[in-house]
């Protein structure tokens, strides 16, 4: 290897996007893990809800970490060090034998997630020309459907017949990547050039994110992934349970968020292409409102071809409005706050992460309708669109600083 341009741009998205995809597998499998426990552990709505919630606050805990230690310690070292975390934890969690041991592990394998999302978005953001970069994250978001189908069907195959342990196992295959990531892959060349005069600490970082030239960008921001995240876990931890609620068995519920999960592909591809042509903004808000819609028929659905013709629009949409917010979010501030930026957005976006599936949660145990608790995420989202329509500045073909 020599320097920092050696690496193509296919090889950066495939290193980067394996990474994602492992990211997705776990946070995928999850939400079919917690539907297997819940008959395993005979646990409650609200228990059930706490295990998404943990998953979230270490989340929260790990973007802003991670985010901070992106801006001193390196892009590069911070995926490596964050993959490993929530690798090794995902593999030990298949040996736990208490709801405690296995939220515990929950958090530190939220913590890896968290950190990683963010850092590695900033890394390929930093590493790809103005008039590519757009598509080019949104590209390497597409490899969490891949990894959310994975999940999909190791869950449909493996936790019916050998237990949902050994689910989590083949889930914990990553660490080994990691240690090729360190050896194939550079560090970001903004990173690097910054790493002479890097007088910032850590409190001036925070502190320059909630400056005069960024305040506004940052509270969009932080509307904008408080909403997103808040109505992503809140619905998506919670689609095969909610199916089984509306009356399907596991195994018929694993198989219909199998068919919505495929969608997630031509959600993220579409953006990929627009986000180029017709810019950040239009993106996210026609993503959203499409969210927002496909969300309220989802939650009113009786029917089965309703409820699977708005989950499989609701995965397009808010997949794509995803792909869109990782490339929007680090274009918002220059290289020397940049890891700071993303990861504090990201992570007060992750207290919505908590938020949602507790709410859920507890909805549920007050046997409050399906239709209300999507009504509530419709209107979130909606205000996520708003945020953005309003406050947001477009960055299509920006050369980042």
């Amino acid at each position: 290897m020599n320097g920092n341009k050696s690496i193509s741009q296919r090889k950066l998205l495939g290193i980067a996007g394996l990474g994602w995809l492992f990211d997705a597998m776990d946070v995928g499998m999850l939400s079919f893990v917690i539907a297997a426990l819940q008959k395993d552990w005979g646990l409650s709505a609200q228990q059930m809800g706490w295990i998404g919630s943990i998953n979230s606050i270490g989340m929260a805990v790990g973007a802003l970490v991670f985010g901070l230690m992106a801006d001193r310690m390196g892009r590069k070292n911070v995926f490596i060090i964050t993959l490993l975390l929530f690798s090794i934890g995902s593999g030990l969690s298949a040996f736990a034998t208490t709801l405690t041991i296995f939220m515990l592990l929950r958090f530190l394998i939220g913590m890896g997630l968290g950190g990683e999302l963010p850092v590695a978005s900033t890394l390929v953001s930093e590493m790809v020309s103005a008039e590519k970069r757009g598509r080019v994250v949104v590209l390497l978001e597409s490899f969490w459907a891949g990894g959310w189908l994975i999940a999909a069907l190791i869950s449909y195959f493996i936790i019916p017949r050998f237990g949902w342990e050994t689910a989590l196992l083949i889930s914990a295959l990553p660490a080994f990547y990691a240690i090729y990531l360190r050896i194939g892959l550079p560090d970001s060349p903004q990173f690097t050039a910054q790493k002479g005069n890097r007088k910032n600490s850590i409190l001036q970082n925070i502190t320059s994110v909630w400056a005069k030239p960024h305040t506004v960008q940052t509270t969009m921001l932080w509307i904008l992934w408080f909403c997103v995240v808040f109505s992503y876990y809140g619905m998506f931890l919670w689609l095969p349970s909610v199916m089984v609620m509306k009356g399907f068995s596991l195994i018929k519920s694993f198989q219909y968020v199998l068919i919505m999960t495929l969608a997630q592909l031509p959600g993220y591809f579409t953006a990929a292409w627009f986000i180029e042509k017709m810019g950040r903004k239009f993106v996210l808000v026609t993503y959203l409102l499409g969210t927002a819609v496909s969300a309220y028929f989802f939650g009113v659905a009786e029917s089965l071809g309703l409820l699977i013709t708005s989950g499989i629009f609701l995965s397009f949409f808010n997949l794509g409005a995803w792909g869109a917010l990782y490339a929007y979010t680090p274009e918002q501030y220059p290289a020397v706050i940049r890891g700071t930026g993303a990861g504090m957005a990201a992570s007060f976006g992750r207290i919505g992460g908590i938020l949602g599936p507790l709410l859920v949660g507890y909805l549920v145990a007050q046997k409050t309708a399906i239709p209300v608790m999507f009504t509530i995420f419709t209107v979130a989202i909606i205000i996520g669109a708003l945020a953005v329509l309003l406050l947001g500045k477009e960055t299509k073909n920006t050369e980042l600083t």
